[in-house]
């Protein structure tokens, strides 16, 4: 199937075959992500990058539920019922049922949660593919995913080990559920201010300004000029656009649910 400029789908060069395996690509990526990126263009991969990334969100998931707890799961699903505009005309019965209810649903969410993560990644691929087709670039949409998948891999890494490490460490009584989320590890300004108390300054700050989310921006902007033949700008403006949607939802989320996104 060929695209409007003539070359396959996936914008790759049938006779440009890639140099590196995509074993290789992991461990690149950290050291040398331009020559991983235009290895990426000749051929793009991205499923044992999208994996690692979905088993290790996942896992931390799992153990910040086991660290918390039922009862402290359920105190905080009590909380937000509490909270909310209907939560004062519940009888106990209800707001147990409700719980109830919203536990199950989470225990079937976290199971399913890697195959959530891959409907992220195909939505952020596609995003990433009309912002390089809008600034003239050439590359496929599997170019494009294989960037969204890569720029993330090395911050989901190193962030969700050091993740691992504190909650393993830290006490349950002094970790937030809300705030926690994301993770036990603020590299932000958000960790300068009390969460609960402004949740939706904490979500802009941790959003705009968290350490591994700009070394992802970072990573994205080198793979989107070199997989699309961009200039830096346009790779840049594509990046800092996207990442500004995902701020202002994240935002809008705190701004509704009263916790920091």
């Amino acid at each position: 199937m060929e695209n409007q400029e003539g070359g396959s789908l996936t914008g790759a060069q049938p006779q440009d075959p890639p140099q590196m395996s995509e074993a290789a690509t992991l461990g690149s990526i950290f050291f040398e992500p331009g020559r991983v990126f235009e290895d990426l263009k000749r051929k793009p991969r991205f499923v044992m990058a999208g994996v690692i990334i979905a088993l290790l969100v996942t896992g931390y998931g799992f153990g910040l539920y086991y660290k918390i707890g039922d009862a402290g799961v359920r105190s905080f699903m009590s909380e937000q019922i509490d909270k909310s505009p209907r939560g004062a005309s519940l009888t106990p019965e209800q707001k147990a049922n409700a719980i109830d209810l919203q536990m199950k649903i989470g225990s079937v969410f976290r199971y399913a949660f890697p195959l959530v993560v891959f409907v992220f990644f195909l939505i952020g691929g596609l995003f990433y593919w009309l912002g390089s087709k809008a600034f003239g670039g050439n590359g496929g949409y599997l170019q494009n995913l294989s960037v969204w998948i890569y720029s993330g891999l090395p911050p989901a890494v190193v962030g969700m080990i050091a993740n691992y490490i504190v909650l393993a460490f830290k006490s349950a009584d002094d970790i937030d559920f809300a705030a926690s989320q994301r993770g036990v590890i603020h590299a932000s300004p958000a960790m300068l201010i009390d969460e609960k108390a402004m949740p939706v300054l904490a979500t802009l700050l941790s959003a705009s300004f968290d350490l591994f989310l700009i070394w992802g921006w970072i990573l994205a902007a080198i793979g989107l000029r070199i997989t699309n033949r961009l200039s830096s700008g346009s790779a840049w403006a594509i990046t800092l656009i996207i990442a500004l949607i995902g701020i202002t939802l994240r935002v809008v989320f705190a701004l509704l649910s009263g916790n920091p996104s």
